[in-house]
């Protein structure tokens, strides 16, 4: 008997266990530290090798780039006699990780800037990506990747997606190391909620000075927690990352329902309240339908000045009911009871979005409304 009450206890404990802690996230999850941030690179290069779809012989920007290509081959023509269409203008663009070596690769992506139709088939020659500080950190070259194509022969046009956009998988190599630098002047981290929360950001304060045994954490605003680094982790500062960025905190959450009304979808926590409603919803449909007719002379030899066909249109209004009139109570409960005890009386799904629009208007919904 004393057993199986152990075994009762032990059991009720891991359930109690199990859900306080069902809702925790790693601390890594809810934001990131400050200076931990991509980079924006972007340079001008020239595709060619493309069937005849590249840019017009109109696009001096392309002849004059190709001519500049050339000339470093110690070939020199003039931009006005070179006509081909096998080459094509375009803007290259990528995303430099926060932190990245030299020989790193990335992925870049290629749009064509002048009049090509396609760029399918396209080899990028190589291109320097530089940031907003107008400095080089990357080289770009290598065979498009085009998700569409564009046909068109003898005023017949077959065309899917965009094929004047391309993307080229690792097409860019790191020429220079980027380092984030997360340390402030005055040696302290800050951490960045990706959604502010005056409640959250306390919690995390308190659970980084739990792991680090002092207080080392302080919420400084809704969004943002100021870390002074322990005198034990001043020469090994990733390790302190790493021991902080795993721990687990409980988020709090504001209470929100999402409806998406060209989808018909609507989102929103279980938890979410609201109070004793009544609902009455109707359902009518008006329709109304046009006819047209012409009336035609009787002999077309009478036709004259004056004379002419008329149009007649003959206009029938419907009005329906649809006989799928719906009242009903619910006590104080959650939208997720609600959407359901609505799906039981066979609701519309845009019908759940006017009734949800309805409550929040009323005041008996407790969370943000948001119609997208």
């Amino acid at each position: 008997m004393k057993r199986a009450l152990r075994l009762m206890l032990a059991l009720l404990c891991a359930l109690v266990s199990g859900s306080a802690t069902a809702n925790e996230v790693r601390l890594k999850d809810l934001g990131r530290f400050l200076g931990w941030r991509d980079n924006m690179l972007v340079g001008y290069g020239l595709v060619t090798g493309l069937a005849g779809s590249g840019d017009s012989p109109r696009s001096r920007v392309t002849r004059q780039t190709l001519a500049n290509v050339l000339s470093q081959f110690d070939l020199i023509v003039p931009d006005a006699d070179l006509q081909s269409r096998n080459v094509a203008a375009v803007m290259v663009t990528a995303v430099l990780p926060p932190s990245a070596s030299v020989g790193d690769k990335i992925d870049i992506s290629v749009t064509s800037i002048g009049d090509a139709r396609s760029l399918a088939g396209g080899v990028l020659l190589m291109a320097p990506l530089r940031g907003p500080d107008r400095q080089m950190y990357a080289l770009a070259q290598g065979p498009l990747s085009v998700g569409g194509y564009r046909f068109d022969a003898n005023g017949n046009l077959a065309q899917k997606n965009h094929p004047t956009s391309a993307m080229i998988a690792s097409g860019a190599t790191v020429e220079a190391a980027v380092r984030a630098e997360l340390l402030a002047r005055d040696g302290t981290l800050t951490f960045v909620l990706r959604d502010a929360d005056a409640t959250t950001s306390q919690r995390v304060a308190e659970r980084i000075n739990i792991a680090l045994g002092s207080d080392h954490a302080a919420s400084r605003d809704a969004s943002t927690v100021r870390i002074r680094v322990p005198a034990q982790h001043s020469t090994d500062l990733n390790g302190l990352l790493a021991s902080i960025e795993g721990l687990r905190i409980a988020p709090d959450r504001t209470a929100r329902v999402v409806i998406n009304e060209r989808t018909g979808t609507v989102v929103a926590g279980g938890d979410v309240l609201v109070s004793a409603v009544a609902i009455s919803h109707g359902d009518i449909r008006v329709t109304v339908q046009t006819e047209f007719s012409a009336s035609q002379p009787v002999l077309v030899a009478e036709t004259g000045p004056g004379v002419r066909s008329l149009v007649v249109a003959n206009s029938r209004l419907d009005v329906a009911d649809g006989g799928q009139s719906v009242t009903a109570s619910f006590p104080n409960t959650t939208v997720a009871d609600l959407i359901q005890g609505l799906s039981r009386l066979r609701v519309s799904t845009r019908d759940k979005i006017a009734i949800l629009q309805a409550i929040k208007t009323s005041g008996a919904l407790y969370a943000d409304l948001i119609v997208q």
